[in-house]
């Protein structure tokens, strides 16, 4: 033990991996894993979940400096003579028993308000897109720290092993715009053993690069190939003491046993009518959102510690009236069947869903002012996202904006406090989760974070 922490792994990495529980660092967890439905491009507050009737006649208006006061702008409107309020022109309404108000772009999101919890006081420093998208993965705006779903495998372990603890699904918008591309980086293990980085399943093809064997090769010889390889990476392994000789090991193996679960996994040809009917029928189509959620759920069922779906294309500064529309349409109804899915399925309370991007869009036009035609730029100081089982309240609203959606009024809820209460409902202590690396100690939280109790069931 004393050896491998000399080479950076880490009391917490060697428990983890033996399936023991770490005295102080986890203690009764709520949820066993997550799913997150991450809608990079920063979707608009305004337009989805976060209702502002006391802009509806201010239209044209102009954001008063009281409320604008040092904000960052983007270069896309740093030209702009002035920012006037644009109105979303979308309804909303109140659904369920809870009251929730959604836009009317979100039909089926509203069938399950009474499941989830709107967190409307979200905010980040970020303002363009890499560095904000980066921030939510790993914790820092600065490429080179592990992400989300590297920290839980570290500090969690898997629950199957036959399938890695992290997976990444990427999907295609139904527009064919995906807008900002998205770097293996994100799903990256960082300064972590490269065992703990994330196994992006693909929609063509073999659901995992080179996971079949080439031909002429059977499954008989590939394991005395693995076995021979085995041997000598143990044998430098006793040399050397490089704990990634350890890892090139078990990642050996673990391609080996997935050349057996992940075609059975991807295979979802066996679900039933009912299931696509809940997903709708793009679920039948791989590559979608709907069928990556339906795989989400599958691989859910299976235990996968950190399931991370990405969908593009909500980078709406022109033209956002054409193109939400489609992109609401390609997630709100597959969002909705995943939480009814698990929640049948009794899965619910141990599974964390997570839908939401990196940021907002501004309450001010880019661009032509029109009130049916408007786009819409980046904006951090204030957004919304929602939650649902996992341990955190049903039916709940957290939070909220000022009355122009511009900045938190109440229930302030940054990155870092999203992450540590991510990991408090996994029954982790998000202060004491730590690697050592070049001489400090790093976490997900950075220096920062508080668990949001308010949202706690």
């Amino acid at each position: 033990m004393l050896g491998r922490m000399a080479y950076g792994l880490g009391l917490t990495a060697l428990q983890s991996l033996s399936g023991q529980t770490l005295p102080g660092v986890n203690f009764a967890a709520r949820a066993k894993r997550v799913i997150f439905l991450f809608q990079a491009g920063g979707p608009s507050h305004l337009d989805l979940l976060d209702y502002k009737p006391q802009i509806k006649d201010r239209f044209d208006q102009d954001i008063p400096p009281s409320v604008f006061g040092t904000q960052r702008i983007t270069g896309m409107v740093a030209q702009q003579d002035r920012f006037p309020v644009v109105p979303s022109m979308y309804g909303f309404r109140q659904h369920g028993q809870s009251g929730q108000w959604l836009s009317d772009q979100l039909p089926f999101t509203g069938k399950i308000a009474d499941d989830i919890c709107v967190l409307r006081g979200m905010y980040t420093e970020a303002i363009n897109h890499d560095p904000a998208i980066t921030y939510f993965q790993t914790g820092s705006q600065l490429p080179g720290r592990p992400s989300m779903g590297s920290w839980l495998h570290y500090g969690l372990g898997s629950l199957n092993e036959n399938l890695p603890a992290f997976v990444v699904l990427n999907s295609v918008p139904s527009n064919g715009q995906p807008d900002q591309g998205l770097l293996s980086r994100l799903w990256g293990a960082g300064f972590l053993p490269s065992r703990y980085q994330g196994v992006q399943f693909r929609s063509a093809g073999d659901p995992v690069l080179h996971l079949s064997n080439p031909p002429g090769i059977s499954r008989e010889s590939r394991r005395t190939q693995l076995d021979a390889l085995a041997a000598l990476n143990k044998d430098l392994h006793a040399r050397v003491g490089d704990p990634e000789i350890e890892t090139r090991i078990a990642q050996y193996e673990m391609a080996f046993r997935m050349q057996t679960s992940v075609p059975e996994l991807a295979d979802a040809k066996s679900e039933p009518e009912s299931v696509y009917k809940l997903y709708g029928d793009e679920a039948r189509k791989p590559g979608t959102f709907a069928a990556n959620c339906l795989q989400a759920r599958r691989l859910a069922e299976r235990n996968v510690r950190f399931i991370q779906l990405y969908h593009r294309g909500w980078d709406h500064h022109g033209g956002l009236t054409e193109k939400l529309p489609a992109l609401a349409k390609d997630t709100d109804q597959a969002s909705a069947a995943l939480v009814q899915d698990l929640k049948q399925r009794g899965m619910l309370d141990d599974t964390l869903v997570i839908w939401g991007g990196e940021f907002g869009r501004t309450p001010y036009a880019q661009g032509p002012v029109k009130p049916d035609s408007y786009g819409r730029d980046h904006h951090g100081r204030v957004f919304s996202l929602w939650m649902a089982g996992g341990g955190v309240k049903k039916g709940h609203s957290h939070g909220a904006s000022d009355d122009y959606g511009f900045n938190v009024a109440e229930g302030g809820v940054h990155i870092h406090d999203l992450h540590a209460t991510m990991l408090h409902l996994l029954g982790i202590d998000h202060q004491k989760l730590t690697f050592l690396f070049q001489g400090r100690q790093f976490r997900l939280t950075d220096v920062a974070g508080n668990v949001v109790r308010e949202i706690l069931a």
